[in-house]
């Protein structure tokens, strides 16, 4: 059967690959499907038929990737979850890409041909969320089970066994999210309807039922957890009362309530597109095309900042030396689950390009770019599901690395588009309720800090997913020291 299965969803092997949804179902069938097919002992009775089924998988291996940083990639590309990072006009991210007939509108039509729609069936919404749920991410789980619970009851009884998954098991999983999520009359509801359509005989969920009453009637918060439908709950892990998530400290149901509403027209007379030359002799014959994105924070998108040649120049020379990118942690850098991508570190005496490059950046910002003023130009790659959550690039504490280099905090950041992206990538500043799309060979400016030298809280800012191809970035962080003449202090000290 799962010969047959493989068989008919490989007649396009291109398709395979290019298309989201069927990326992250092929890389789920090689994770969780394929090992129990080969452990099995109807596969070991029948030899000849396991030598088939591993000719037709030679991408066996991609298994362990997953549960490295991979695994998030794939799961987060699958899932395409989060509308704080889908922009501020994605209402619904689940149903915009798990729907009945998944249609990808893209500049390469290759991608999905017309006959080709991707159905992302009851069991597969069931099955995405399993490595949030397993590693207690309820959240994100929450929104894709909502969603195989709807799918569920509109085709109840007719979905494919070898799913896995079922109506009950999506009850069961949703209650005890929504229990972890602080939503207990919630949890009570759908374990109720558990009982009564389901299994009336669970005495696991008929536990359950009666803490969640007595909660709601003590009226006190999650108190006494209830049992989950696996074995424990993983370690290191908490609901969002005390979430330890990125370093923003801000939960995301913080994060997507109560967002400000889009600027009005009146506030918008300041925005538009400009031949820029900041005063700089360097840019006289060619001057900047700017776009103003925003006002506050200041937000400003640079058309052909490079050539095509000079992004592939860089991109060329950052390849062999990308590694897991890392975040700061404290004192210490290390990697994180939050940011998913590979980057590489290039001083200006790598290439002429480099130092082209910085003295193009420097006369666009009329900043000092010299070292230590400005760090190197590090360049990112993000893979297909590669993203960044919420964060900021100034330090928010004394005890950062960026401090190392005492030359003050962040200033500005210069995030140059090395290349374009299909589906996915954009850059989305949070508080400030806007999206700034991949634009390939643009820059994008924004000061980090005030000019009373305090953070900006406007810049919380995140990576969108990459629902197909790859993005290319290079970053250029500029610090505060060496910049007091070029952007001085105002009058106002809330400035």
């Amino acid at each position: 059967r799962f010969l047959e299965k493989v068989q008919a969803l490989h007649q396009d092997p291109e398709a395979s690959v290019d298309n989201p949804l069927l990326a992250f179902s092929l890389i789920k069938r090689l994770h969780s499907d394929w090992p129990n097919v080969i452990y099995s002992d109807e596969a070991t009775r029948n030899a000849q038929g396991t030598g088939r089924m591993l000719a037709l998988c030679p991408l066996c291996h991609l298994g362990q990737e997953i549960d490295g940083g991979a695994r998030e990639r794939v799961e987060k590309q699958g899932n395409g979850w989060r509308s704080r990072m889908w922009g501020p006009q994605g209402k619904e991210p689940i149903r915009a890409i798990a729907p009945r007939n998944f249609i990808y509108t893209a500049p390469s039509p290759h991608l999905l041909a017309p006959l080709q729609h991707s159905t992302l069936a009851s069991g597969r919404c069931c099955a995405a969320p399993q490595v949030a749920y397993d590693t207690g991410d309820y959240y994100h789980s929450i929104a894709w089970l909502e969603e195989a619970v709807s799918l569920f009851r509109l085709s109840y009884g007719s979905w494919n066994p070898e799913d896995q998954s079922s109506l009950e098991d999506a009850l069961d999983h949703l209650a005890f999210s929504y229990f972890m999520a602080g939503n207990i009359s919630h949890a009570l509801s759908l374990s109720r309807e558990f009982l009564r359509y389901a299994d009336p005989s669970n005495q696991r969920v008929s536990r359950n039922v009666a803490k969640y009453e007595k909660l709601l009637e003590m009226g006190t918060g999650a108190t006494a957890t209830p049992t989950r439908s696996c074995a424990s709950a993983p370690a290191g892990r908490c609901d969002w009362q005390g979430c330890h998530g990125p370093p923003s400290a801000v939960p995301p149901h913080a994060l997507l309530g109560a967002l400000p509403p889009q600027a009005a027209p009146e506030q918008l007379l300041h925005l538009g597109c400009s031949y820029e030359t900041n005063g700089s002799p360097y840019l006289l014959l060619q001057p900047a095309k700017k776009e103003m994105v925003q006002v506050q924070p200041y937000v400003a998108l640079y058309h052909d900042f490079i050539t095509d040649a000079e992004a592939e120049t860089i991109k060329g020379l950052a390849g062999p030396w990308l590694q897991r990118s890392v975040v700061a942690s404290g004192e210490k850098q290390q990697k994180a689950e939050y940011r998913i991508s590979k980057s590489a570190w290039l001083k200006d005496t790598a290439d002429p390009v480099v130092r082209a490059l910085d003295r193009r950046m420097a006369a666009l910002t009329g900043l000092d770019l010299r070292p230590p003023y400005a760090e190197h130009l590090q360049v990112v790659n993000y893979g297909l599901g590669g993203h960044y959550e919420p964060h900021f690039d100034h330090a928010t504490s004394l005890k950062s690395p960026l401090y190392r280099m005492k030359s003050g905090n962040r200033i500005a950041t210069v995030m140059i588009y090395l290349s374009a992206v299909e589906a996915g990538g954009s850059t989305a500043f949070i508080y400030a309720n806007f999206s700034v799309p991949v634009v390939k060979n643009a820059a994008l400016f924004w000061w980090n800090l005030r000019r009373n030298g305090n953070g900006d809280e406007d810049t919380l800012h995140a990576g969108c997913p990459v629902l197909a191809g790859d993005k290319w970035v290079a970053n250029k962080w500029i610090h505060e020291h060496g910049q007091e003449f070029r952007r001085p202090c105002s009058a106002d000290p809330q400035d």
